[in-house]
């Protein structure tokens, strides 16, 4: 199935730690051994070390971009051991995001039996997201009406809701000063 390499052995270099937190959580330790050639005992070591370190402080945006990827489709523990956060800190984190698990990910974590909740719209709240979704943002959407930013947008296309131009523009603008404010953060 995979092509044999030799195993690395030795310190991991940055480029390694980074693919170890990208796949961790979305892959067997089968497949980490031959994405990074490395032993198994060699990666629990590693994970075991990641499981050990800390984060401080506010998180950076490319942490919570990385975030908003994984957490639908990864074990809240394997998010805090790639994030160096706590489990609380990572349900404050989704929390606050308004995301949530996706639907297969519950499903094969409970072997196939999980139900998701999956609340009806109510006919106020369908009149708030009409009211709201052109000019709002799909995260204030979601907190007002207590659902993930996932199911906001899903029902406003399944309406066939759209945003006005000009917030259209706005989130635009938004999104190159979060992309440039990012980029001069990591030239410092």
């Amino acid at each position: 199935m995979y092509a044999e390499q030799p195993i690395r052995t030795g310190p991991w270099t940055a480029e390694e730690e980074d693919r170890l937190r990208k796949f961790l959580g979305a892959s067997t330790m089968e497949a980490l051994g031959h994405v990074l050639a490395r032993a198994h005992r060699d990666i629990e070591d590693k994970i075991a070390s990641f499981a050990q370190r800390r984060v401080r402080g506010p998180w950076s945006l490319e942490d919570i971009a990385d975030f908003k990827r994984f957490y639908g489709t990864r074990a809240d523990e394997d998010l805090a051991i790639v994030f160096g956060r706590s489990l609380d800190e990572i349900l404050s984190m989704a929390g606050e995001l308004r995301i949530s698990k996706d639907k297969a990910f519950l499903r094969r974590a409970s072997g196939g039996k999980a139900a998701t909740r999956m609340p009806r719209w109510s006919e106020d709240e369908l009149k708030v997201l009409a009211e709201l979704y052109p000019t709002a943002s799909n995260l204030d959407i979601a907190r007002r009406l207590d659902r993930s930013v996932k199911s906001v947008v899903s029902k406003a296309h399944n309406l066939g809701l759209k945003k006005d131009p000009q917030r259209l523009r706005e989130m635009g603008r938004q999104n190159v000063s979060l992309r440039y404010r990012d980029k001069d953060d990591s030239d410092d």
